[in-house]
């Protein structure tokens, strides 16, 4: 009975009349008695239906394994086991082969030691000292038939044995005999040598094998479920075993050159939790954090944690080479390939429609990253290649010959360069942008971008990718003149230039909040951190919350160069980039100029041109950048002022002295305000913004100036495209 039958009773009684206990209790009891029809919630017949005939088939189809295995399927990967089989084998045998001697001069010395034990277990054969405690065991029970019957089958045995004991060491002095009146010295050592080397391998000793063997220090334990559940229950995450805490949701297996184990953490448990506390649960295993590798696999449920445990440290394997170091072209429309994850499986990093963002203190390899993306990107022979090396280590020389555009330093003229090749760029995004715009619907069916097969039918407009390289970034955000200017360009050009093929590449060494603005951190699409100091570090690489969320840098060693988590959203993986050196860069940039040159490609500096860089602010996008905030009108004076700081390669020459205005007399300072009006007066005309006279009290009374409102909008950009 539910409480709302009671209370039902109780109203039924609530008249003065009924209000007599005895009447209510006997009509409680009465309902007591007679109980609710209970509905079942588990419904067996539901519960005993795993769908139909048809329905199970296809989801054994769905998850069930190849036929034939992938590596009888995939040529390269067929060949790739083919050659490090041979190269094992061949590596094992040339091992044990120049080990002979070693092998030999330890059968020599075991010889004595083998020689012995044979003639104990030949004298213990021809006595047959296996039946004397028989025999013994008879005279002493005083059993006469038993001891004549086993002295009987002694004799019978022992009289062959040592008739063919005496025929054998006779023979065998004989030939010794002559053997040493008729063989040359050398011939005998060997033989006793060998003969000695024989006897060697009845003296062997168990803890002193003969054959070298190699003791793979770096190779791990297996995995097994215990360790898993001891090492949760370590970190905090554990229970009991079942349904109430850790379940397995598929036996531990093979996963390449590792463990895999899939668990069902316990109810209410996010398998984020176990990501941030990677390093805990290696120390728990006992095992290299590089050897541990946590993720959540959110296609089953948010509590589904996937481990995989290396079986070797991958930080210490060997090198895998680049896809594309002897051989092949890349296409930049297409992921490209950049590393390998612990798991030893191609990563492959996409540019196009997102720009990249790579950040890693000192020394975490950040050369290498660069390289593997950049020599991508060369193979490419469409695509149009910018760099900017602001360290001036000359690291990016090997693609300097294809480059259209290549600027190695650190100087102020290298700076200005690249702040130049950022105002390209948005130049080159809104050309591109006006062309798309003026295409119709039919020719743009993936939405209005740039794409292979659009580049290709309209060659003239030239919409093959360009991609833009700044290494060393933070010099161009830290600098006192360019840091607001660089800013500013970099991100519309994040924003806006990924849809029309212009992709840019950031990488620096210092990713703390002053050397690499919001702006720019929060815009970018894929983010590489490398090894970082601290948490603040590693989200403004990765971005906001990416520390909470498992993405942590800060467990990468500063040893494992080229190693880090590339991320692409909320979701991210650990990569370490290919390594490529600097002689095999310089060759695979030796291909990449011949692939160019073949295609007609080659352009800018790599044919000699003298490269034009356009501005492509005009004087109203400046002022529009220096307007003072909540700010009316601005006298001109002042407005110029403010341009020759913000861009004194444009405005300095505005200033027409250097003598500041406060050192003047009144009369001077007034003409030498009334010239800077003139002056950008005419270089607003062009842009129809007309300046008139202003009264600012606050400032210094009237005189010509702008009015905010009188700058005309700013041109309408492309919007951007949903990924």
């Amino acid at each position: 009975m539910t409480d709302t039958t009671v209370v039902q009773l109780f109203k039924d009684h609530d008249t003065p009349a009924e209000q007599d206990a005895e009447a209510i209790t006997a009509a409680v009891t009465e309902a007591l008695a007679t109980p609710d029809t209970l509905i079942p919630v588990d419904n067996p017949k539901a519960m005993a239906d795993t769908g139909t005939w048809l329905g199970r088939r296809r989801a054994y189809v769905t998850d069930a394994p190849p036929v034939i295995p992938s590596w009888l399927r995939n040529a390269a990967e067929f060949t790739d086991g083919l050659r490090w089989g041979t190269a094992y084998y061949a590596h094992y045998t040339a091992f044990h082969t120049v080990r002979v001697p070693v092998y030999v001069l330890r059968l020599v010395r075991r010889g004595p030691r083998g020689a012995w034990r044979l003639t104990v277990k030949w004298f213990r054969w021809v006595v047959d000292a296996e039946a004397r405690p028989v025999e013994v065991k008879a005279a002493t029970e005083a059993d006469i038939e038993a001891w004549l019957s086993l002295s009987r089958e002694h004799s019978r045995r022992v009289h062959p044995r040592r008739v063919m004991s005496a025929v054998v060491g006779g023979t065998s002095t004989l030939f010794g005999a002559i053997a040493a009146l008729i063989l040359p010295a050398w011939e005998l050592g060997a033989a006793g040598i060998g003969a000695t080397a024989l006897l060697g391998l009845a003296g062997a000793v168990s803890d002193r094998p003969l054959i070298t063997r190699y003791v793979a220090v770096n190779t791990l334990r297996a995995l097994t479920s215990t360790e898993v559940f001891d090492a949760l229950e370590a970190i905090g995450i554990g229970g009991k075993k079942g349904k109430t805490g850790v379940e397995f949701a598929a036996e531990v297996q093979r996963d390449g050159p590792g463990w895999r184990a899939e668990v069902d953490l316990p109810r209410g448990i996010e398998a984020d939790k176990v990501l941030e506390k990677r390093a805990a649960l290696a120390a728990a295993m006992r095992r290299p954090i590089s050897t541990v590798w946590p993720s959540a696999d959110r296609t089953a449920h948010p509590g589904r944690l996937v481990l995989w445990v290396a079986q070797q440290d991958p930080a210490k394997a060997a090198r895998k080479l680049w896809p594309l170091m002897t051989k092949g072209h890349a296409d930049v429309f297409a992921p490209l390939p950049f590393g390998f994850d612990p798991r030893g499986n191609l990563v492959e990093i996409t540019l196009v429609y997102s720009n990249l963002l790579v950040g890693g203190i000192p020394g975490s390899g950040k050369t290498s990253c660069a390289l593997a993306i950049v020599l991508g990107v060369a193979l490419d022979p469409t695509a149009e290649l910018w760099i900017y090396e602001l360290k001036g280590s000359g690291d990016l020389d090997s693609a300097k010959p294809i480059c259209h555009r290549y600027v190695s330093g650190d100087d102020d003229e290298d700076l200005e360069a690249a702040l130049a090749g950022l105002r390209a760029g948005i130049a080159e995004q809104r050309r591109r942008a006006k062309f798309i715009k003026s295409l119709p619907s039919s020719e743009v069916p993936e939405g209005r971008r740039v794409t292979r097969a659009l580049a290709e039918r309209y060659p003239e407009q030239n919409l093959a990718p360009r991609v833009i390289v700044v290494d060393e970034v933070q010099e161009l955000f830290t600098h006192p003149e360019y840091k607001d200017e660089a800013a500013d360009l970099c991100t519309k050009l994040i924003k806006k230039g990924r849809a029309y093929g212009i992709i840019l590449i950031l990488l620096t060494q210092n990713p703390d909040a002053p050397s690499l603005p919001s702006s720019v951190s929060s815009s970018v699409g894929t983010r590489l951190c490398l090894a970082v100091m601290d948490w603040r570090a590693n989200n403004n690489v990765l971005g906001t919350g990416a520390y909470e969320r498992g993405l942590r840098a800060t467990d990468i060693s500063v040893d494992e160069q080229g190693t880090g988590i590339l991320a692409r959203g909320r979701e991210g993986t650990t990569v370490r980039a290919a390594f490529i050196k600097q002689t095999e860069a310089d060759d695979i940039g030796a291909r990449a100029l011949a692939l160019r040159t073949a295609a007609g490609t080659l352009s800018g500096q790599a044919v000699g041109q003298q490269v034009t860089e356009l501005d492509v602010e005009t004087v109203v996008d400046h002022l529009r950048a220096i307007w003072p905030d909540g700010a009316d009108a601005v006298h001109s004076h002042r407005l110029v002022e403010a341009l020759a700081a913000y861009r004194a390669d444009l405005y300095g020459a505005w200033i027409a002295t250097d003598t500041p205005l406060q050192t003047m007399s009144p009369e001077q300072q007034r003409d030498v305000q009334a010239a800077r009006s003139t002056t950008l007066s005419a270089a607003l005309k062009p842009h129809k913004v007309a300046t008139k006279q202003i009264t600012i009290r606050e400032c210094c009374g009237g005189a010509k100036g702008v009015r905010y409102a009188d700058l005309p909008e700013a041109p309408e950009d492309a919007g951007d495209v949903d990924e």
